[in-house]
């Protein structure tokens, strides 16, 4: 059965949003306070440029949350606003006691801090008499909030504070400094009252967005663009799974687990990572339903630790896929070798067959099936440049494959990986066409190319990211005149970058020929350590033209159809 009112969106002010008895919680395990001063005097300067004109308003974006009851909240997005929000406040009232202290309206500033304070952190119940805060922060920061901040106490050893916490403290000062420093709020205590109760209670502006439950919430979340440091898919996921983990000392081994799994695959590729081991199970994991394949496939603590199991034994491995620097691949130079080409062409999708392989398989049939990779990236995306929609579903075959016992070695994985192997014929065809723009890392990627053919050619290792050679284009990125002869204005633009235009050359040679004419470059080229370098003043002695081009790209072309060829092909 389909829930009624699974999401209500409304504007809302803060005084509204703050007022009639609500409270707000941010679930205990979400990211810790993070904000710093460039959004605090972001929000300072948005107050003071509304204060003299007090019919205009700000929106502060969208505010996601929970509804638990008509007066209880979970913050699913926006915590750092309004935790920023309550720490002016708190400032604010700092400020009008300091005042009162001084004897400056002392009975009026001391009445004032104490609505603002009703108002804006907190109120005794009538009941019970005991206070309570309007908001609660997360696990790392609220006991912290609640002794010192909301009680304005100063902390011993502000230095020894946790980061959150010590950025808590700062934000607070900084507020406090800058109402100090106004000159235009000084006065018997109304102008600073009035900032809080009147600018920003109800000049600030959210978009409350009330949801039902977490999932809806995910679904919110990825269409904001909120104002601060957003919540993140990995945040979401955190807090379902922690969300289902009832006992304590499960929470604090979870917890821990869980902050080494973060600082081994980064907070900002874990959703990444999620998806590529999802895959080695299932043929398609789209990003815009991790969250809610999660949910359904994990409902209980058991769930929870035996999905933390499956991640903690790949995660390192997915550190050192992405680094080829990683400690793995020290007594592994071949294999080093491949995952640096295979971060070059961002060869992701095979991630899953990748821990398939690493898993499965002896090292030598490792790294065989890290050139195969390489060899079908190299056909696939850099040359023929085909749909990048088929690979992962292809990987996900030959990964499972792997995984099942079905394939139990390279050759095997190449049958299942056949219908994205580009053909010798096609492959040179697309490469007599390609041309690679020689900026960022397409340069990279030009250098690659021209050592791994360099290094055919030469009959030596050609190492593309130490080889001290510089990419140089035959005819210049920026031809002087004397080069109009052989290429008019369309053919030059449809040549320069071609990879029959382009060769390494010597650093100091390179500086030399600039953009001198043909005959000078020539010269340069004879005198040349690379093989393929030497050879075009013997295939071009006079002239360069674009037809020669053709022919060298297509020479090159034949050699690169056997360089970057399958063994089992």
């Amino acid at each position: 059965m389909v829930k009624a009112n699974i999401l209500n969106t409304q504007t809302i002010n803060y005084m509204e949003l703050i007022g009639n008895g609500k409270w707000y919680r941010v679930p205990p395990y979400q990211r810790d306070y993070s904000w710093s001063q460039e959004q605090w005097e972001d929000l300072w300067n948005d107050l003071m440029e509304l204060r003299p004109c007090s019919a205009d308003c700000h929106y502060l974006g969208a505010l996601v949350v929970e509804g638990r009851n008509d007066r209880e909240f979970l913050v699913i997005d926006g915590q750092q606003r309004l935790a920023t929000l309550s720490l002016f406040a708190l400032a604010v009232i700092d400020k009008l006691q300091a005042m009162a202290a001084q004897g400056i309206e002392a009975d009026a500033n001391r009445e004032r801090g104490r609505v603002l304070r009703n108002r804006f952190i907190g109120e005794k119940d009538p009941a019970s008499l005991t206070e309570s805060t309007r908001l609660y922060l997360n696990e790392t920061d609220n006991a912290f909030y609640q002794d010192y901040l909301v009680q304005l106490r100063a902390p011993l050893n502000p230095r020894g504070l946790p980061k959150s916490n010590r950025l808590l403290w700062e934000c607070f000062l900084y507020f406090r400094g800058r109402l100090q420093a106004a000159d235009e709020l000084e006065g018997d205590g109304r102008g600073i009252a009035s900032l809080l109760s009147e600018t920003l209670a109800r000049q600030f502006l959210f978009i409350l967005i009330t949801v039902a439950d977490e999932l809806n919430a995910y679904t919110v979340f990825e269409t904001l663009n909120a104002r601060g440091l957003e919540l993140t898919t990995t945040d979401l996921l955190k807090n379902y799974l922690f969300s289902l983990v009832r006992v304590s000392a499960d929470l604090a081994a979870f917890q821990r687990r869980w902050q080494a799994l973060i600082e081994t695959v980064e907070q900002v590729r874990f959703p990444a990572f999620l998806r590529y081991q999802m895959l080695c199970e299932l043929p398609q994991v789209r990003s815009q339903r991790l969250f809610k394949l999660v949910r359904e496939r994990t409902k209980t603590p058991q769930d929870v630790f035996a999905l933390l199991n499956q991640l903690e034994g790949r995660a390192e491995f997915f550190a050192a896929a992405l680094d080829p620097n990683h400690s793995y691949w020290l007594a592994m130079p071949k294999a080093r070798a491949f995952i640096r080409t295979l971060n070059l062409f961002q060869a992701h999708q095979a991630m899953p067959l990748l821990f398939a392989a690493w898993e499965s398989f002896a090292r030598e049939d490792f790294i065989r099936i890290l050139k195969l990779v390489s060899a079908i990236s190299f056909r696939y995306t850099v040359i023929s440049r085909l749909n990048p929609n088929e690979l992962e579903p292809a990987y996900h075959k030959a990964a499972k494959a792997v995984l099942t016992g079905e394939a139990v070695g390279p050759a095997a994985v190449f049958e299942h990986l056949q219908p994205i192997y580009v053909d010798d014929e096609k492959m040179r065809q697309d490469f007599t066409l390609v041309t690679i723009p020689t900026q960022g890392q397409q340069k990279k990627l030009a250098k690659y190319i021209l050592a791994r053919l360099e290094g055919d050619a030469a009959g030596r290792y050609c190492d593309p990211d130490t080889d001290p050679g510089t990419v140089e284009h035959i005819l210049p990125e920026h031809p002087a005149e004397a080069w109009n002869a052989a290429f008019a204005p369309k053919r030059r633009e449809a040549s320069v970058y071609r990879l029959g235009n382009l060769t390494l050359l010597e650093a100091a040679a390179n500086r030399t020929v600039g953009n001198a004419a043909y005959a000078d470059k020539c010269a340069a080229y004879a005198q040349s350590t690379y093989a393929l370098t030497k050879k075009i003043p013997q295939m071009a002695p006079e002239q360069w033209t674009p037809e020669l081009v053709d022919n060298r790209q297509r020479q090159l072309a034949a050699q690169a159809v056997q360089l970057w060829k399958s063994d089992f092909a």
